[in-house]
């Protein structure tokens, strides 16, 4: 009789160590896989990100908002005149010299106008460039390695545990679990708001740029390069916040201490999340971007 209630016992030992292995695979595998995905995904230009995305947003910068930056150019440079002309007595301290500089402004303007794409892009490429570079550095690996840890654990740990340490050591990885995949999904949703936003941005750029040789309105356009620049950056913060996060999951031992183990990575992916949220605004603040 005592032998067959030590070999149920010993089953549901063993379906409940299988069901925290099972928990630890399923938690570490999630982290793992999304963070190996954020350099490769801030890496990315609006035009390689997603090319149907970026084509609309093209279109619609291209019909919809160039003709209304091609008003407020004019509205700018009309008022711009007019001052101009006011400053200088109503042209009694007539100096031809300003004429030139007004229509070599207006030259500047127009081509600025005219290559705002470009150069809107070609602020993202240098983000792009810096996250790569960034990404070539990291030389710690972001990836908790359980395979052997967890084979170790079962022998050491897991097969002297008694049904209720079990039963406790699973339902913790199960929320362990849990809350992963909700930072999993907090990842996925700042690297895709940041690249939203960056559309967002490159929708609109003909009409700050229609500003930004004014003195008075120039103000608009400096600072939407600032934050296309604040958004460049934030790149590179992201890879710098995953640099750090590499460097504490390499000194985390599983096999040593396992509920110790579980709260350390679970702590270290809230910190991941939470700097990453921390970035735009980190990189407006730098820029002094509003």
């Amino acid at each position: 009789m005592g032998s067959v209630i030590d070999s149920i016992t010993q089953l549901i030992k063993d379906l409940l160590a299988g069901w925290v292995m099972s928990n630890l695979e399923g938690m570490f595998t999630d982290v793992n896989e999304k963070v190996d995905a954020i350099s490769g995904e801030v890496s990315l230009t609006p035009a390689t990100w997603n090319a149907s995305i970026f084509s609309m947003i093209q279109n619609l910068s291209d019909t919809v908002i160039i003709p209304i930056a091609g008003i407020i150019i004019t509205y700018v440079l009309c008022y711009e005149l007019i001052s101009m002309v006011i400053d200088k007595n109503n042209l009694h301290d007539y100096d031809a010299g300003m004429f030139f500089k007004y229509i070599f402004k207006a030259c500047i303007a127009v081509m600025l106008l005219s290559r705002v794409s470009d150069i809107v892009l070609a602020i993202f490429d240098v983000g792009s460039y810096l996250v790569t570079q960034a990404s070539a550095a990291i030389t710690d690996s972001t990836e908790i390695n359980v395979g052997t840890t967890i084979q170790t654990m079962f022998q050491n740990q897991l097969s002297v545990m008694t049904c209720g340490e079990l039963i406790g050591l699973g339902i913790e990885t199960m929320f362990c679990t849990f809350c992963m995949k909700i930072m999993s999904v907090l990842i996925t949703v700042i690297l895709y708001g940041r690249m939203i936003e960056i559309y967002l941005y490159v929708s609109v750029a003909p009409v700050p740029f229609a500003t930004i040789t004014n003195r008075e309105w120039g103000s608009i356009g400096t600072n939407y390069l600032k934050g296309c620049i604040a958004l460049a950056f934030q790149g590179f913060f992201i890879m710098v916040c995953v640099g750090v996060y590499a460097a504490l999951v390499s000194s985390i031992s599983m096999s040593a201490d396992l509920h110790s183990a579980l709260w350390q990575v679970m702590g270290y992916t809230v910190v991941l999340c939470f700097t990453m949220f921390k970035t735009g605004s980190l990189s407006k603040s730098i820029l002094n971007c509003h």
